[in-house]
């Protein structure tokens, strides 16, 4: 097993990078951190490599001589250099940025995510969308990074479960209603309550920007759209929470 105790040495250095957008892009593999997300990936064939530091334990069942996955232990130091986090847990994995395909065949229940920017909002929307039984969680244009490390914590290993697209949201509602899948945007105006709209086993939901809302070209094009109502004095709900509350309702 190689060691690597300085903070100098150049994989060091390109682990770091990871930790930037456009290093990610350009190599086609992002870092993960923590022993959940690392058995998560490991149930995939997406782990170019796991990265220990001294003292931790590693899990046997993880068994990377049969995955011919290297491992590389590293120092404390090391692991706090490669760290997004102030209290690193010492357990990483660099991963090849997955590849899928929605199939409109044996996918009925999208999330569209318009302009949403936040990656603590963006991670805990697709792990919702994990829970709440969607199959494919579509990223618009303007939607901040699926390979954030902020988004990969709050995603929880989500996003290994579901499919993941990106792209133009016109183009996408399109194909989804081609397909006879009823499309449902949220605004605040020109909306219904989201309780008269009838639980189904097929849909697509889309949420918006945390200021901005959906933009009104895409709500031109939704089959209804929907709101919340507020009882309290709140101005409105965070992006997140309203994802929920009505993933769970349309879901039949």
């Amino acid at each position: 097993m190689e060691y690597i105790q300085s903070t100098k040495n150049e994989k060091v250095k390109l682990w770091k990078k990871l930790l930037s957008k456009k290093f990610r892009d350009q190599t086609g593999t992002y870092l993960i951190e923590g022993e959940h997300l690392v058995q998560e990936a490991f149930k995939t064939n997406e782990i170019v490599e796991v990265i220990i530091q001294e003292g931790k334990e590693f899990a046997h069942e993880w068994k990377t001589d049969d995955h011919k996955i290297p491992v590389v232990l590293i120092s404390k130091e090391v692991s706090e250099q490669i760290s997004d986090t102030k209290a690193p847990q010492g357990i990483f994995a660099v991963c090849k940025k997955r590849i899928t395909k929605a199939d409109f065949t044996k996918h009925f229940r999208f999330l569209l995510m318009d302009g949403v920017q936040d990656p603590g909002n963006i991670g805990t929307i697709i792990r919702t969308a994990d829970a709440a039984g969607v199959d494919v969680v579509i990223l618009g244009e303007g939607t901040g990074d699926l390979y954030n490390p902020k988004v990969i914590r709050s995603a929880q290993g989500s996003h290994f479960h579901l499919t993941i697209e990106s792209g133009n949201l016109l183009k996408w509602l399109k194909q989804i209603q081609q397909n006879e899948v009823p499309v449902y945007g949220t605004a605040l105006e020109e909306a219904v309550n989201f309780q008269t709209a009838a639980p189904t086993e097929s849909f697509a939901l889309v949420v918006g920007n945390e200021g901005a809302g959906v933009s009104k070209e895409i709500l031109e094009k939704t089959d209804k759209n929907l709101y919340i109502p507020i009882y309290g004095h709140s101005e409105s709900l965070n992006v997140s929470i309203a994802t929920g509350i009505l993933l769970y309702h349309l879901r039949k």
